[in-house]
């Protein structure tokens, strides 16, 4: 079956005990806390080769064990985690909407958090269709760019916006591009309007997206929902009720999280 992944394909001859590392690596950065337990559920292996797969992280500084011996963080994973344990719950949470809304599309849906001014795929089930956009969890992308990305920087105040935009360029060491930022506010204002967000190609050739905003009980902006397209039948998906089965998701996840809180 043909794929429209060139951003991330799997090869044809996978080594799965670097697959795993790889995989629990990701884990250890998007969630910030980890069990063996759970990783070892994520991962579909034992906890015992969970534990010989941490040790090695653990080995290159990778991870490190926290007093309720957790896995956080390591100093040579370099980028800050996603999020603390929440992320664990709100993935579980959210898992079952994706893969009902990746059934209903027939595309890939996703599951994505902020992370500074970046977007981070905390999961991914791919659609059905014969040529459909690849998994991208774990994957980083710009949030100008990503749909689920634009929908999280709407759902936020734009003073702050603007604030994370100008840390990011002083942390870098370049100037702040104030023309390119009143246009992305241009674009958030617009997705503020009309409740949702789009990329057409945004983020790589080929592929277009449809994104949503997801509340926590409190009513906080906590993640995006997106589904991805390949682009040459975008339109025709939008036309289809693409943004309908968004909403539809949406509505279903924040029903569920309506216990959940982010912040605690």
């Amino acid at each position: 079956m043909q794929k429209n992944t060139p951003l991330r394909q799997k090869p044809k001859y996978p080594i799965d005990s670097v697959d795993h590392a790889l995989a629990l690596m990701e884990m250890v950065r998007d969630y910030g806390r980890v069990r063996l337990s759970v990783a070892a559920d994520l991962l579909g292996v034992s906890v015992s080769t969970a534990h010989r797969l941490m040790a090695m992280l653990v080995y290159r500084g990778y991870a490190v064990q926290d007093h309720a011996r957790r896995y956080v963080p390591g100093p040579a994973m370099g980028l800050p985690p996603a999020g603390v344990a929440w992320t664990v719950e709100l993935r579980r949470l959210a898992h079952p909407h994706l893969e009902a809304l990746a059934e209903r599309t027939g595309e890939t849906s996703n599951l994505l958090v902020l992370a500074g001014t970046d977007v981070r795929f905390l999961a991914s089930v791919e659609g059905e269709r014969p040529v459909r956009v690849g998994d991208r969890q774990g994957v980083v992308l710009p949030a100008s760019g990503a749909s689920g990305g634009k929908a999280l920087l709407a759902g936020m105040d734009p003073a702050e916006v603007e604030r994370a935009y100008r840390r990011r360029a002083e942390q870098e060491g370049h100037a702040f591009d104030a023309r390119g930022h009143a246009r992305l506010s241009v674009e958030l204002d617009a997705v503020r309007i009309r409740g949702y967000a789009t990329n057409d190609e945004g983020t790589e050739e080929g592929i277009s997206a449809v994104g949503m905003a997801v509340r926590d009980g409190s009513g906080a902006v906590v993640a995006g929902i997106s589904v991805a397209v390949p682009q040459q039948r975008f339109r025709q998906a939008l036309d289809d009720g693409l943004v309908a089965e968004v909403t539809r998701a949406r509505a279903a996840l924040e029903a569920d999280l309506a216990d959940f809180l982010a912040a605690r």
